[in-house]
């Protein structure tokens, strides 16, 4: 059965998109811990992380990299956040956002009922800060 996840990537639900590839998108979560948390998702469904092949696993960390760099960017953040929890969706995502202490790694605590002006504000900050990092060619439009 398709996820959530297959949903948003095939546009037959909303999503947030900053980043697009053959392998891979990343788009903002409904559910951000700090604003800008971001999740990077495989096309393939894939549930369990340790599924994953480690050739695919390394490109898909590397993608969480390029948005963790825009992250810390675009919020002047002293880290970046990443998290593998897979609990909520069965599909594979690694959650990447700005964090400032280690409470914004509480997943638990996280804003329910964001504003869509929060969420297009944060997009469009990643989206910049991904261009600026020299990664445009992934961004959408």
């Amino acid at each position: 059965m398709p996820s959530v996840f297959s949903a948003i990537i095939a546009g037959q639900l909303p999503g947030r998109f900053v980043w697009e590839d053959e392998e891979f998108v990343a788009f903002l979560t409904i559910a951000p811990v700090t604003q800008g948390h971001t999740l990077v998702v495989p096309r393939k469904e894939i549930d369990q992380w340790q599924d994953l092949d480690p050739a695919t696993f390394a490109r898909l960390t590397e993608v969480a990299q390029k948005i963790g760099q825009a992250v810390r960017k675009a919020w002047d953040a002293p880290r970046a956040g990443l998290l593998i929890a897979g609990l909520e969706v069965p599909h594979l995502h690694v959650h990447v956002f700005p964090a400032f202490e280690l409470g914004d790694f509480n997943i638990s605590g996280a804003d329910t009922d964001p504003s869509p002006e929060s969420l297009e504000e944060a997009q469009d900050k990643i989206k910049q800060a991904l261009r600026e990092l020299g990664y445009g060619a992934n961004v959408p439009a």
